[in-house]
């Protein structure tokens, strides 16, 4: 059953598990990367060229591309998230936790247009060649209020919520994943990355089990796979199933895929059922 508590609500109850230590990282992280952001923003606005370079590279891109766009800016967000809030978390490929500097300065700006339009729904009914002053006069009303972000755990926290609320109610009307995930998911491959990791560990003790997969036994002194839920499957057996699955044969554990809609679906799951766990005590 789809959770149908508001997304703000289950980011809350996952931040009350947080340690000190744990909300202390996450704030300082988000907030420098919320400076780099309003860096950003502000270099394209300041810059005529790359401002007109950054909204042709919009313009260029079907709405499934945009939608794909906000959903790796979303996916980033989750990601280091998942592993402030718990530092057993696998974490996801690399390339899910930064864009380039260009579909960086896309998406932001995107987000920015996003924002004028709610607040001023004619404001980009004008000439495409006047969206740079508007969007400076804008901004020079503090209306996005991105200077506020100073020390304080709250502007902080609030502020990653809004954005992760956000990206989320956009690519869920898009119709891409939903909160629960759903039954009817597609099959993902696991991330190659993350297979390329795998441990091998030599089957002692006498044996290690039946292999699901083969139905054969994991005889003693044979190296096998180990997947980060314990199970254990031969190596021969376990890298087909991977390359068009991202679960586990024997548990459903979920491993990290290099698909952006699946993976945020996966790290959206890890917070909910942490949020299902917790009591709500605030951030202060």
């Amino acid at each position: 059953m789809k959770d149908q508590r508001p997304l703000e609500s289950i980011i809350m109850s996952t931040l009350s598990t947080f340690t000190p230590p744990q909300l202390s990282d996450l704030t300082l992280y988000f907030s420098a990367l919320y400076h780099r952001h309003h860096r950003r923003i502000f270099s394209l606005l300041s810059s005529p060229t790359l401002f007109s370079l950054t909204l042709h590279h919009l313009h260029s891109l079907s709405l499934h591309n945009k939608s794909l766009l906000i959903a790796k800016h979303l996916l980033s967000k989750l990601a280091i998230f998942t592993h402030f809030m718990n530092n057993n978390t696998i974490l996801p490929p690399p390339s899910t936790t930064s864009m380039k500097l260009r579909d960086l300065d896309a998406v932001l700006l995107l987000l920015l247009l996003c924002e004028l339009r709610q607040h001023d729904p004619e404001a980009l009914d004008l000439p495409p060649s006047r969206w740079r002053l508007i969007l400076c006069q804008y901004i020079a009303k503090d209306a996005l209020k991105l200077s506020t972000i100073r020390s304080s755990n709250r502007e902080v926290i609030m502020k990653f919520i809004e954005i992760v609320a956000k990206c989320k109610n956009f690519i869920n009307a898009m119709n891409h994943t939903d909160s629960s995930g759903g039954k009817d998911r597609k099959e993902v491959a696991t991330s190659v990355a993350v297979v390329v990791a795998l441990p091998s560990v030599e089957v002692s003790g006498g044996g290690g089990g039946e292999c699901v997969i083969c139905k054969e036994e994991m005889k003693e002194g044979r190296d096998v796979c180990k997947l980060p839920c314990h199970h254990l499957f031969h190596w021969i057996c376990i890298l087909p199933w991977l390359k068009t699955r991202n679960t586990c044969p024997c548990c459903r554990f979920q491993l990290p895929s290099d698909d952006v809609f699946a993976e945020i679906r996966r790290l959206w799951e890890v917070v909910v059922k942490t949020s299902d766990s917790a009591k709500f005590v605030g951030v202060d």
